[in-house]
């Protein structure tokens, strides 16, 4: 399912002023503070996320590419990566990489992160519609027990015995698998 920030893509493509201004405004702050917050410069920063769009670019004129997560994440993986790169490079100094936004070092290839990301999002969102379709009482009871509540504590705020709790949440549980694996998207999610 494309994001709606495949605009930014393909201005990239068509050359779109005002979107790569909007592009730039949006997405350059971010890869500038990490850059400078792991011992680069603001050209250094410039750099990378210039050398990051060139590569958007390149992989987005040669074949069909669709964006399938947000932007911001993507350009961020790949710039990070690309500055991890450039400070291994530097062995000189030493390389301690501060991430203010609570990302983790990441050294696998960025367009295989954003499909798996694209995953992800699509099996979430089957999950979350398929929930849907349970009934009230399953939806209650499977988002308390999901949100870290102990199944005593289900059955309390339920209203019911423990016993009882278990075994509708084993019911709901099963119910959910089974409309999961029905959907003809199951299949293209690589469950």
């Amino acid at each position: 399912m494309e994001h709606p920030d495949q605009k930014y893509i393909d201005a990239l493509v068509t050359n779109n002023a005002p979107l790569l201004e909007d592009l730039y405004r949006k997405f350059s702050g971010k890869i500038k503070r990490m850059v400078l917050q792991n011992s680069g410069t603001e050209t250094e920063a410039a750099d990378i996320f210039q050398d990051a769009l060139l590569s958007i670019y390149n992989k987005a004129r040669s074949q069909q590419f669709t964006l399938t997560c947000p932007l911001d994440s993507f350009l961020y993986l790949i710039c990070k990566n690309r500055w991890m790169n450039e400070l291994a490079k530097k062995k000189s100094r030493g390389v301690t990489f501060r991430d203010p936004d609570g990302y983790t070092p990441v050294n696998e290839d960025s367009f295989r992160l954003a499909e798996e990301c694209s995953l992800l999002q699509a099996r979430n969102g089957l999950l979350k519609e398929k929930l849907s379709e349970l009934g009230e009482s399953c939806r209650r009871i499977l988002n308390l027990s999901w949100s870290g509540k102990a199944m005593d504590e289900v059955a309390a705020i339920l209203n019911v015995t423990y016993g009882y709790a278990r075994k509708k949440k084993s019911e709901c549980m099963a119910r959910l698998i089974e409309l999961v694996r029905q959907s003809p998207q199951f299949n293209s999610l690589k469950w």
